[in-house]
C-alpha cells in the first residue's frame, strides 16, 4: 500500500501533542517524513523525539519530498504557507482558523481549485461522537427546521500564558478565534445549509487587562494584551432561525461549560450532554444517550479522514468552503463590536 508522505509545518503544542501523534498512529498508510520551525533547534529536538528522517530550514524545501504538509503555525501564516504548499501540488490540512481574514480564505480555496489539490481545516469537533451522533439525528428529522440556536464555549480562568495566543498580530484574536471558533463551526455544520445573513456582537477584555487576575493556565502581561478575552453575539439565519453565542477565555462565571442546543418545530437537541427533547404520545419525552467529547479520539478520526482523502479514499469532513464561512463570522464579529452596530454578511 502506498503511503502518504507528510510534512510538519511548525512544531509548537499542537503539533507535538496533537497532530503528530495522530499521524503517526496510522503508520500504515502515513509518514511523517520531514519537519520545519522558524526555531530549528526546536524542530531538530522534534524530529529526533518522532523519528522523522528530515529537517527542513526553508518550509518550502519539504514540498518536493512529501504528498502533503500539516500547518501548525500561528494564524498568521496559515495562508501564506498553505498556498505556497497548494501551488506546489501538496495536499495542506491547516489547523483551524482557516486564515487571519476573508481575503486570506478566498486565496486558499482558489489556490485549492486551482492546483486539484485537497485543503483541510482542523476543526476537530466534528469528530467527536457527540458531535457525529447529533448531526445523524438533525439528518434522520429529531430537530425539524431551527428555531434557535444556543452555542456556548466558556472558560472561568484560561487565558493560554504560552507560545503566542495573546499576540493580535500573529493571531488575530483571542478567545473567538482560538476556542470559540470550534462550537461555532459545529453549530454551522449541525445547521447544514441554514444561511447566516447578520451579526450583533460585542468583545471585551477588562478582565485580562486589569492586574492581578487569576489565571489557571500561566502568566501573561495585562497592560499588553490586546486580544478579546470574552465574546458575545446573536446571529439571525435567512430563514429567520437565531443562534445566541458567546465564548470566553477568562469571566467571572461558576464553571467552564461549553452547550450547544437546538430548538426546531419537530424537536430539540443538546450535546452536553447528550439530549433528544420530543413531543410525542402526548407528553413530552427526554432521551438520553452516551457519548463522549473524546479530542484525542477526534484528532485521530480527523487525521484519517485527511490520510484517506488524499489517497482518494474518502471524502473531507471539513470543506474549504465551510470554514471560510466561519471565518467570514468571525470577521462580522470582530468587524460589529468595532462599529458598534448589526453587520450584514453580504457587506463584509
Amino acid at each position: 500500500m502506498n503511503k502518504l508522505k507528510i510534512g510538519i509545518v511548525g512544531c509548537g503544542g499542537i503539533a507535538r501533542n496533537r497532530h503528530i501523534p495522530a499521524f503517526q498512529e496510522l503508520n500504515e498508510i502515513t509518514d511523517i517524513v520531514a519537519v520545519h520551525d522558524i526555531n530549528y533547534d526546536l524542530a531538530k529536538n522534534v524530529a529526533e523525539n518522532n523519528n522523522i528522517e528530515f529537517v527542513m530550514e526553508d518550509y518550502q524545501q519539504m514540498f518536493e519530498l512529501v504528498d502533503a504538509i500539516a500547518v501548525c503555525t500561528p494564524n498568521k501564516f496559515h495562508a501564506e504557507i498553505s498556498i505556497a504548499a497548494l501551488n506546489s501540488g501538496v495536499h495542506v490540512f491547516c489547523e483551524k482558523p482557516m486564515a487571519l481574514n476573508k481575503l486570506e480564505c478566498e486565496r486558499m480555496v482558489e489556490a485549492a481549485n486551482h492546483s486539484g489539490k485537497l485543503l483541510a481545516i482542523g476543526y476537530h469537533y466534528r469528530f467527536t461522537d457527540a458531535a457525529m451522533t447529533a448531526k445523524k439525528a438533525i439528518l434522520n428529522g429529531a430537530v425539524g427546521d431551527p428555531l434557535v440556536i444556543r452555542t456556548q464555549a466558556l472558560r472561568r480562568r484560561k487565558v493560554p500564558g504560552w507560545g503566542v495566543f495573546t499576540n493580535k498580530l500573529l493571531q488575530g484574536g483571542g478567545s473567538l478565534i482560538d476556542y470559540g471558533c470550534h462550537l461555532l463551526d459545529l453549530s454551522l455544520w449541525l445547521l447544514e445549509d441554514n444561511e447566516p445573513v447578520e451579526i450583533l456582537a460585542k468583545t471585551y477584555n477588562r478582565l485580562s487587562k486589569t492586574p492581578n487576575q487569576i489565571n489557571d493556565w500561566g502568566t501573561f502581561n495585562h497592560e499588553t494584551f490586546d486580544v478579546d478575552d470574552h465574546v458575545s453575539c446573536f446571529i439571525i439565519f435567512k430563514d429567520n432561525a437565531s443562534m445566541q453565542f458567546e465564548c470566553s477565555w477568562a469571566a467571572n462565571i461558576k464553571d467552564d461549560s461549553k452547550h450547544l442546543s437546538i430548538s426546531g418545530v419537530d424537536g430539540g437537541i443538546s450535546l452536553y450532554p447528550f439530549e433528544l427533547y420530543q413531543h410525542k404520545y402526548g407528553t413530552c419525552f427526554t432521551e438520553k444517550a452516551v457519548v463522549d467529547h473524546d479530542e484525542t479520539l477526534a484528532a485521530k478520526r480527523q487525521a484519517t479522514n485527511f490520510v484517506k482523502s488524499c489517497l482518494g479514499e474518502a471524502d473531507l469532513v471539513v470543506k474549504p468552503e465551510e470554514a471560510q464561512r466561519t471565518s467570514l463570522i468571525i470577521d462580522a464579529i470582530y468587524k460589529s463590536s468595532v462599529e458598534g452596530r448589526s453587520i450584514r454578511l453580504s457587506n463584509v
